[in-house]
């Protein structure tokens, strides 16, 4: 059982709670002023939760939190000082204002972000709880959330994960009734939250959130089960926000004034003052004021990020690596390639794990770990359950916390799922932090139309993630170039999405047997020509050289550029192609609108338009999704022929 606290730690917990109210308040009348820019959540009433929870946290646990997390980020440590500049938007700030109140980020004491979107500091928390196993530490990871959480799928699947891998996580609830203005009674089947923990296999404790002493004892159980390994609990903390949902927003149209009163006369600090000397409290609240006051005006005073800082941190410093090896006489599959990447990588780092479905025993649907299993074992070969947001979510929470996970899709439709994680926590978080965590994490699936897969199996989304900041997007042609690429993916301290074609697995080339790493942003001529330059991507390329071999035989020469990455994409070298040649057509059997293609030829044509002689030509799949039936499908998809014939018409224009 948890002991009861002596009167230093009881001051101690008043102290900490007084400077979240305080400090709470200060920014409600800061926001009044207009030196808060955007959202203002404050965190009154429901102060006894977070310190509750984190006094039993040590300086290497770590806490994940929701929109409201000006309380979690003040008990784990962050000055108000800190905090304060961030919400001011001040280089001071503990996210060097690129966060504001919803987005707080202080790894070095903890802190590991808030969150704009509801339910990823689950799915983040099972993560960091599942580095925690694989590192072979009793650390703890908490996620903090409201009780609108608790009907996402966020919800369902992250302590589904937590519970059937025993992770170190405490999963706690702050029910205070609403959901932005939704109550939860209207919003939920089930109205009892703790009760939900027996679904999952885990323990389930209802507390009084205002009662700081009741969660304490709370969680100290808990976070004993999880140090000891025997998994994670849901915590549920009846609890209560006394200002609005946001600082400026009406309050009286969803609740009524009285119930709000009668709350506040159930004030956490009120509570725990009748345990102190009312001397000794009222000494912490003056002193605890005059810190505040002074962090404000040190917030203040601070000096407003450097705009030519705005893009900063998006992707970590590129490494140098040697020049690849050429080919070699040694061949084997794309597939094979791949594989030997992985279990190398795998053989060097073991903070690298692997999550999807199948993907254990089995060796994956298309063997792209097969062998594994058995070399490293269930925890680095995770078989998973069909939950695609939750394991893409709880790989970012890994990544941040010191491992590299590999999250193996089978098919990239399937990432659609958890697309969310993907482009709102994994591509941004190095950002948000300002640099200071890392996201090595890898994401790799199936793209590409044949074995009539239909339109649900055959997707190809380059497009789609190389449109966001901080992501890597490779998608190689070659054996050789996919398992360069894929080294250099397992080495990199920035998220890559991996797309594999699924026409290409079995395609066989020269591969080096030993390591090597293909660098991202640098395209490959495969083929050299003088009359017009086709680029392609993943099957493309293939399609684009037999173009080449038939129009050789017309005495048109095609030189053939495989960009291999499209995020970074190596602009630079595909205009010297052109520069060479005069003529471009980009092959891809991607849609046309908004597509690679699309963006090939608008940085050519912006960087590179003196260099042609003629407009830039596309040949695309045909904008539909994707067919089932032999013949539909093979008429949707660009081939050589369709590649010789936009060639021919360009070099007659």
């Amino acid at each position: 059982m948890t002991t009861e606290p002596d009167r230093d730690e009881l001051l101690a917990l008043y102290r900490r709670m007084a400077l979240i109210r305080r400090c709470e308040e200060q920014l409600a009348r800061c926001h009044q002023r207009g030196l808060v820019h955007g959202a203002c959540h404050t965190y009154v009433g429901q102060e006894a939760v977070a310190v509750g929870v984190c006094a039993h946290l040590r300086p290497d646990d770590v806490v994940f939190s929701t929109h409201r997390g000006h309380g979690h980020a003040l008990a784990k440590g962050v000055s108000p000082e800190a905090l304060i500049a961030e919400l001011f938007g001040r280089s001071a700030g503990c996210s060097q204002g690129r966060g504001g109140s919803m987005h707080l980020f202080a790894p070095e004491v903890g802190l590991m972000g808030t969150s704009g979107i509801v339910g990823p500091c689950i799915l983040q928390a099972a993560g960091a709880g599942y580095s925690f196993r694989l590192l072979k530490t009793d650390r703890v990871a908490v996620a903090f959330f409201g009780d609108g959480a608790v009907n996402n799928g966020a919800f369902h699947e992250g302590l589904n994960l937590a519970a059937i891998w025993k992770l170190p996580v405490l999963f706690v609830c702050e029910n205070n009734g609403f959901a932005t203005e939704v109550p939860f009674v209207t919003a939920a089947g089930n109205p009892s939250v703790a009760a939900r923990g027996a679904a999952y296999g885990m323990p389930g404790v209802e507390v009084d959130g205002n009662d700081v002493l009741a969660v304490r004892a709370v969680a100290g159980e808990a976070m004993k089960r999880a140090r000891a390994g025997d998994g994670p609990t849901l915590i549920e903390c009846k609890t209560y926000r006394t200002r609005p949902h946001a600082e400026g927003m009406g309050d009286f149209t969803y609740r009524t004034r009285e119930e709000v009163e009668e709350w506040r006369g159930r004030c956490p600090l009120v509570r725990l003052r009748s345990r102190i000397d009312v001397a000794e409290a009222d000494a912490i609240d003056a002193e605890v004021q005059r810190g505040v006051e002074k962090a404000q005006q040190a917030a203040e005073a601070a000096p407003w990020p450097d705009g030519a800082t705005a893009a900063t941190h998006v992707f970590a410093e590129p490494r140098t690596v040697p020049p690849p090896p050429p080919p070699g006489d040694r061949v084997v599959t794309y597939s094979q390639a791949t594989l030997e990447a992985l279990s190398h990588e795998m053989a060097a780092n073991p903070a690298i794990f692997v999550l999807g479905e199948g993907i254990g025993a089995r060796g994956g649907n298309f063997k792209t770990t097969a062998g594994l299993y058995d070399r490293y074992g269930p925890e680095r070969l995770r078989d998973t359950p069909i939950a695609e947001r939750g394991f893409v979510g709880l790989a970012c929470g890994a990544a941040m916390t010191g491992t590299r996970p590999v999250v193996d899709f089978m098919f990239a439709d399937f990432v659609l799922d958890g697309v969310g994680e993907i482009v709102n926590q994994i591509a941004k978080m190095r950002y948000m932090s300002g640099g200071r965590l890392k996201m090595p994490v890898l994401l790799r699936g199936c793209v590409g139309i044949g074995h009539s897969a239909a339109t649900h199996h055959s997707g190809n989304y380059c497009p789609l993630f190389a449109q966001f900041p901080g992501l890597r997007v490779a998608v190689p042609a070659t054996p050789y170039d996919a398992k360069g690429l894929l080294h250099h993916a397992l080495r990199c301290d920035d998220p890559v999405v991996f797309l594999e074609h699924r026409e290409l697995l079995s395609v066989k080339g020269p591969v080096p047997e030993a390591a090597y790493e293909v660098p991202f942003g640098r395209a490959a001529v495969v083929r050299a020509g003088t009359d017009v330059t086709v680029v392609a991507l993943a099957r493309m390329v293939h399609v684009a050289l037999a173009a080449a071999d038939e129009l050789a035989k017309a005495g048109v020469s095609a030189e053939v550029v495989d960009p291999r990455t499209v995020a970074p994409l190596d602009v630079e070298t595909i205009g010297r192609s052109v520069a060479k040649t005069g003529r471009l057509v980009v092959a891809d059997e991607g849609f046309g609108p908004f597509g690679v293609g699309a963006e090939v030829a608008a940085q050519v044509a912006d960087r590179f338009f003196d260099e042609l002689d003629a407009p830039i030509r596309r040949v695309n799949g045909v904008f539909t999704p994707t067919p089932y039936s032999p013949p539909l499908e093979a008429a949707v998809v660009p081939t050589a022929a369709d590649v010789v014939r936009v060639v021919r018409e360009l070099l007659a224009e």
